[in-house]
């Protein structure tokens, strides 16, 4: 699961003046490493300027499609989301790892459920996902979704959308929301915040009818819109958060205070695709991730900002303290599952697998 394998580009298109969705061509041999569940995102790595540079972007496609595509929306001052929006073209080779992520839920046949679902810009990019994965596996149930934009220029995928809305009449419901164009309803006017979604759940939709929901898009937003739903009644367990590194701030690690002036080490045991490997670290002083690569483990990471999960491993030995956690849900850390990029050791020894923790 660490490994990249280069994979060649189908096509390349513009969904708006920012944003290109890429198609991958998965050879025969690697259509088992790349099949993938709804939510899922693909690390990719490109060498630019001699660095490098990898970066998490989540699958746009339906499962059942049988094609495997990303979109990359270009940010500000953003390295890679630049070079891709400039330089990929169809032919191209990309590294690019096997799919990983859990923001998903089990489906089956036999559900009638009604799923919710509120995006803000790229943050469509899982959804359009989820949405065509579900609508087709699951044939008696729903979906609602409330996305967010500036303007009707800058909808990613409107045109998908629209076409998917055609063919689900029945089940599929959309909402858009706009910032800085006026709309007839005031309420679909402005950004998403916690009051305008709690008017979403008193004028248009019912909290109490709603099984699962999927929120994805800046920090402040889905951190609104998940408080306005659980105000509204739902489970915390029923609302599914999906974070992307660009929207939040940098983290510095801040040291423990010493007990005293001795520099504890650390042996590290790093388990991954079957095989073992130990190196000495300082504790306190660098990252798990950051210290394995710098003994020369190729571990697998993106984000370096807890957000990912490409890092995700299980502590089989020893401990260690987690600085930031935008991945992980509370059950996988109570059996032992962290964030290596974020984990410092707190113990002499500590081991760490790779290969559990898919």
């Amino acid at each position: 699961m660490s490994k990249f394998h280069p994979l060649t580009i189908a096509d390349v298109r513009h969904e708006t003046r920012d944003t290109i969705a890429v198609t991958f061509t998965v050879p025969a041999e690697l259509r088992d490493s790349f099949r993938f569940q709804q939510g899922q995102h693909l690390t990719l790595r490109a060498h630019i300027d001699n660095d490098d540079v990898r970066r998490s972007y989540s699958i746009c496609s339906a499962v059942q499609d049988n094609t495997l595509r990303v979109a990359i929306k270009r940010t500000s001052g953003g390295l890679f989301s630049g070079w891709a929006n400039d330089t990929l073209r169809p032919g191209h080779t990309l590294d690019v790892m096997p799919p990983m992520g859990h923001f998903n839920v089990p489906l089956n046949p036999e559900h009638r459920k009604h799923y919710l679902a509120f995006a803000a810009g790229s943050g469509i990019t899982p959804i359009l996902s989820i949405i065509k994965t579900t609508l087709a596996a699951e044939p008696h149930s729903r979906f609602t979704l409330v996305y967010g934009n500036r303007a009707s220029s800058s909808v990613i995928f409107r045109d998908e959308l629209s076409d998917l809305k055609d063919s689900y009449l029945e089940r599929l419901k959309i909402t858009y929301v706009m910032s800085r164009e006026q709309q007839d309803i005031e309420l679909f006017n402005g950004r998403i915040t916690q009051e305008k979604t709690a008017q979403f759940l008193q004028h248009w939709i019912n909290a109490s009818d709603i099984d699962t929901a999927f929120i994805c898009g800046p920090e402040d937003m889905m951190l609104g819109v998940s408080t306005a739903l659980q105000q509204a009644g739902m489970p915390k367990a029923d609302i599914k958060i999906e974070l992307f590194a660009a929207s939040i701030p940098k983290h510095q690690h801040q040291p423990r205070a010493a007990a005293s002036d001795t520099h504890r080490q650390t042996e590290v045991t790093v388990i991954m695709d079957g095989n073992a490997a130990s190196f000495s670290m300082e504790q306190d002083k660098e990252s798990l991730l950051d210290a394995g690569l710098r003994a020369g483990l190729d571990m697998r990471y993106s984000c370096k900002g807890g957000v990912c999960s490409t890092c995700r491993c299980k502590v089989i030995e020893g401990k260690v303290d987690m600085d930031v956690n935008y991945a992980l849900e509370d059950y996988e850390i109570a059996r032992g599952y962290v964030l290596s990029c974020q984990s410092f050791p707190t113990t002499d020894r500590v081991v760490i697998d790779f290969d559990q923790a898919e």
